[in-house]
């Protein structure tokens, strides 16, 4: 089995009404309950909203070789990650067809990825 996350993006700005989340977040809980019980699943998370970030920049980048640390996002964009899903799955068709289900429940974008290596300690 190869492991793949599913990323999806949110735009950033308004939080949609608590109604409309209520029942996404109902699905999409019924949906990690069907890859645990197809054996998919792995681990999912929310993310905080972009504007908690803090970047840690590499030496290289700072003058003086100095470690650079900043509020906000790494990139400028209008949308980031705002979660993931870490699956295991046969194939990327089979990753492909959780992340279709997760973008019908939120018409969010969905980026799939596979792992390329799983480091354990």
């Amino acid at each position: 089995m190869e492991q793949y996350v599913l990323g999806m993006y949110q735009p950033d700005g308004e939080t949609p009404p608590a109604r409309f989340l209520e029942e996404v977040m109902r699905q999409l809980g019924e949906l990690n309950q069907e890859m645990v019980e197809a054996g998919a699943w792995v681990s999912s998370l929310a993310l905080h909203p972009v504007s908690a970030a803090t970047v840690v920049s590499s030496a290289d980048r700072a003058p003086g070789g100095d470690v650079v640390v900043t509020d906000g996002p790494y990139a400028e964009s209008k949308e980031h990650l705002g979660g993931f899903w870490l699956i295991q799955a046969p194939d990327l068709d089979a990753a492909l067809g959780w992340a279709e289900r997760i973008v019908k429940i939120t018409t969010l974008p969905i980026e799939v990825r596979p792992v390329r290596l799983t480091i354990t300690v």
